[in-house]
């Protein structure tokens, strides 16, 4: 496939340096592009992806000013990366919990299928906190029912291969999605918006501590966050959103 269409794109929120570097040096042994979005980060823990975007031409370095959220930093680099002209962005998180060794197959199956969103499907380890479990089994539940059916296997997970134009115009069409509830919202517009969605199965490491992993989840906060996306969404699916449900799942069962 060519390389000249699709990116890595590593949104970064005081990571801590180690772990970030770690993660920017996986990514980079397995894809030639690879490009950091530093949403407002207050640790400097981006200095050493600076110091090696200096040396690496491989490697490209954003900095936003103010925290955003996940969301924010997303729609600022698929932005870049379209002016730039790439069509294409493999998300991963920062913190070492997604598996840099599968980039090359995610980005296959995006080549192979352009339009599509490709998702990756967490396979757990034992050391995964029962509690988000449970609670991924509720998101996944409320956003099959948004969405008339199965087609996003995780909605959670953000390991995923971006289609750039559909999801900056999903993006810019709501001021919501830009923190915890980004990785939902955007899976859910962009499937309302006719995007195929293609699901594969990647490995999810939950680090400890002492690894460098690092966790920014409010319980309260980012609870009561996805309780308003899942009440808003069901609002607008309630509205009038479930004829273009129903058009989405037409369109599906006829190909």
């Amino acid at each position: 496939m060519s390389t000249a269409t699709h990116l890595v794109l590593i949104p970064t929120y005081n990571t801590g340096g180690p772990r970030l570097l770690a993660t920017v040096s996986e990514a980079l042994a397995n894809w030639p592009d690879v490009w950091v979005v530093v949403d407002g980060s207050t640790d400097a823990s981006e200095a050493g992806v600076v110091a090696l975007a200096r040396s690496d031409p491989r490697l490209r370095v954003l900095v936003q000013a103010r925290n955003g959220g996940k969301g924010a930093a997303v729609l600022a680099g698929a932005e870049a990366a379209l002016a730039a002209g790439f069509t294409h962005a493999l998300v991963m998180d920062a913190d070492g919990q997604h598996p840099a060794d599968r980039i090359g197959d995610f980005m296959s199956a995006s080549a192979a299928e352009p339009a599509a969103l490709v998702l990756g499907r967490p396979v757990f380890g034992p050391e995964a906190p029962l509690v988000r479990l449970k609670g991924r089994q509720l998101s996944v539940g409320l956003v099959h029912f948004e969405t008339g059916g199965a087609g996003i296997d995780d909605p959670l997970f953000g390991f995923r291969v971006y289609p750039l134009e559909a999801t900056v115009r999903v993006l810019r069409s709501t001021r919501f999605a830009r923190r915890y509830d980004f990785d939902p919202e955007v899976a859910v517009r962009l499937f309302w918006a006719g995007t195929p969605m293609r699901n594969l199965p990647a490995t999810c490491r939950y680090l400890s501590r002492a690894e460098g992993g690092v966790s920014h989840f409010h319980y309260l906060r980012d609870n009561l966050r996805m309780i308003g996306l899942h009440t808003r969404l069901i609002v607008e699916l309630i509205l009038g959103r479930w004829v273009t449900v129903r058009r989405v799942r037409r369109s599906i069962s006829s190909t």
